[in-house]
């Protein structure tokens, strides 16, 4: 797990432990991703408001499909 930060190691390290599949790790990488690049801050510095946020601008997103 060369170059990766500490958060991101952390987060794999976590979800090896609960055994989940590669591909479920994957998609929460990118998931957390996309949540950190939206608010253009490392999820690290990202609160409790900013996810309720997240979760509108996504709602307001698959609503207008």
């Amino acid at each position: 797990m060369a170059d990766l930060s500490p958060l991101r190691r952390r987060m794999i390290e976590d979800m090896t432990v609960r055994n989940l599949s590669p591909a479920t790790q994957r998609s929460y990488i990118s998931a957390v991703s996309k949540f950190s690049r939206y608010f253009g801050k490392s999820p690290d510095r990202l609160e409790l408001e900013d996810v309720r946020a997240f979760q509108v601008h996504l709602s307001a997103y698959h609503g207008r499909r």
